[in-house]
C-alpha cells in the first residue's frame, strides 16, 4: 500500500546575491558623504610648502599642527565660536519655546487661522532674503539691535520659525488623537494630558527642530555679514571668511583648521542628541 506524501512548497529564500551591492552601495555613500571632512582634515595638517607643492599628496607627510595655532591665536577663534554658540543656544531655546504650542494648535485645531498659518509658513520658505534685508537693517538700527547679538538672534528665530513650526506640527499631528481622548476619559487634564502623554511622544520632534534650528544659526553667513561690524561680535562664519583675503588669496591650512574646528560643535551637539533622535516616536504608546 503506498501512502501519498503531501509535499510542502519549498520557501524561497532571500535574494542574497545583492547583499553585496547593497552593502557597496552603502559605502560609496558614507564615501562620498565623508570625502570633504576627510580632505579637510588632511589639508588642515598639512605645511605650506606641502599645500603649494606642483605635485600635492592627499594625506600630510607629517603632522603639522601650527595652522590650528595659527588659527585660534590670529583669527580669535574661541571668541568667535563663543558669539555663535551664544547666538545659536538662545535662538534655539526660544524657537522651540515658540514653535511647541503654536505646532500643537495647528495640527490639532481646525480654524480658519489654519490656513492663513499654512500660507505664511510656506510663503516665508520662498521669499529671498537679499528683498528685506535693507528694511530690516532699517528697523533694526532704530531700535539699536545693529552691532548687537541680541539683534541677530532676534533675526534667526524670525527666520527659523515658519521651518520649525513646519516640522513640529507634522510631528503632532502624527500622534494618534485617540491618545489624548482616552486621558480626557480617564478624567486628565488638558495640561496633564500635553504634559504626561503629548510632550513623551514629541520628544524625537523636538530634537530634530532643535537641532535644525541650532545647525541653522550655527552656520549662517548673510545676516550675520549685514547686521554684525564689529570684530568682538562677529560670529565663526564671519571669522572664517577672513581667511580669504580680498584679493582671493586663501590661507588653505588655517582656513582648513579652522573649519575643522568649527564642525566639531556640530558634531558633539548631534551626538549628544542622535539617540533621542533615532528612536521611535510611539514606542511605549500603547503599553497597558
Amino acid at each position: 500500500m503506498t501512502q501519498a506524501v503531501a509535499t510542502v512548497p519549498r520557501q524561497r529564500r532571500p535574494f542574497r546575491v545583492a547583499r553585496p551591492f547593497q552593502y557597496l552601495a552603502l559605502a560609496g555613500y558614507i564615501v562620498f558623504l565623508g570625502f570633504p571632512l576627510l580632505f579637510l582634515l588632511t589639508t588642515a595638517f598639512k605645511t605650506p610648502q606641502e599645500l603649494q607643492s606642483p605635485n600635492p599628496t592627499f594625506l600630510p607627510t607629517t603632522f603639522n599642527v601650527d595652522n590650528f595655532a595659527a588659527a585660534i591665536e590670529k583669527a580669535n577663534l574661541i571668541h568667535a565660536a563663543g558669539n555663535s554658540l551664544f547666538v545659536a543656544v538662545f535662538t534655539t531655546v526660544i524657537v522651540t519655546l515658540i514653535s511647541l504650542p503654536a505646532a500643537y494648535a495647528l495640527a490639532r485645531f481646525k480654524t480658519k487661522l489654519r490656513g492663513v498659518a499654512t500660507g505664511w509658513i510656506l510663503l516665508s520658505q520662498v521669499f529671498p532674503f537679499i528683498l528685506i534685508i535693507i528694511p530690516l537693517f532699517l528697523v533694526l538700527k532704530q531700535i539699536g539691535l545693529i552691532n548687537n547679538l541680541f539683534g541677530l538672534i532676534l533675526v534667526y528665530t524670525v527666520w527659523s520659525l515658519p521651518f520649525a513650526l513646519w516640522m513640529l506640527q507634522g510631528y503632532v499631528a502624527g500622534i494618534p488623537a485617540e491618545l489624548e481622548e482616552a486621558g480626557a476619559m480617564d478624567g486628565a487634564s488638558r495640561i496633564r494630558i500635553l504634559r504626561s502623554i503629548v510632550l513623551p511622544l514629541l520628544g524625537p520632534g523636538l530634537v530634530a527642530t532643535s537641532l535644525f534650528t541650532f545647525i541653522s544659526s550655527w552656520n549662517e553667513f548673510f545676516f550675520a555679514l549685514v547686521l554684525i561690524q564689529d570684530p568682538n561680535l562677529q560670529t565663526l562664519p564671519l571669522t572664517l571668511a577672513r581667511f580669504v583675503g580680498a584679493e582671493g588669496q586663501v590661507q588653505l591650512g588655517q582656513l582648513a583648521a579652522a573649519s575643522l574646528l568649527a564642525t566639531i560643535p556640530s558634531l558633539a551637539f548631534f551626538a549628544l542628541i542622535q539617540r533621542r533622535l533615532t528612536s521611535g516616536l510611539m514606542s511605549g504608546a500603547v503599553k497597558g
